[in-house]
């Protein structure tokens, strides 16, 4: 809840690959609420009886959400994908304004893997942030087991500063420091 909190508010590609992780994290405990507690909440020295209740509660909240949504086997939160959507928007607008020029330059570093990525990644037809979102969480996952392939390497060498760029965008956009339609010759 707060790790969620702060990284929503720092970098929203963050959060996404939390929440994500969250929801991996869940299933593997069966949605079990005595199993999220004894593995995610009781081991955490940092929080009061209080805070604990809460994180449970709010783990809680998740779970629901992903049996109501139908993702109990796989699948990730409607919020994780509007804000990926969210992000897409973003790339769209960053690829044709002038203050997506740098955005761009990084961009066209990436765009000769996206074909490859999407062998990888599977069929179903997705935007390339979420194409890049589901290829960073993969690697991530390698990376967790131990396993490092060329895969890994390619997608953190392509694929993260294209999202770190675009998140950093995200929040500048957000917190009003950026202004996506003022002309640079102004």
């Amino acid at each position: 809840m707060d790790t969620a909190h702060k990284k929503r508010h720092e970098n929203i590609a963050e959060y996404i690959l939390y929440l994500w992780q969250l929801e991996d994290l869940f299933r593997a405990l069966q949605f079990s609420p005595e199993a999220i507690h004894s593995q995610l909440v009781a081991p955490r020295k940092d929080l009061t009886e209080q805070q604990k209740a809460d994180f449970l509660v709010w783990y809680m909240d998740l779970v629901n959400l992903l049996q109501e949504e139908g993702k109990s086997e796989q699948g990730h939160l409607n919020h994780t994908l509007h804000l990926i959507g969210d992000l897409h928007d973003l790339h769209l607008q960053l690829m044709k304004l002038p203050v997506g020029g740098h955005y761009r330059h990084t961009f066209a570093r990436l765009e000769p893997e996206l074909p490859r990525l999407r062998s990888l990644v599977g069929d179903r037809p997705m935007s390339d942030t979420e194409l890049c979102f589901r290829a960073l969480y993969a690697a991530m996952l390698y990376h967790i087991k131990g396993e490092k392939n060329s895969v890994v390497k390619d997608t953190l060498e392509f694929v993260s500063p294209v999202i770190a760029e675009l998140a950093a965008m995200y929040g500048k956009v957000e917190r009003g420091e950026i202004d996506l339609f003022k002309n640079d010759e102004e």
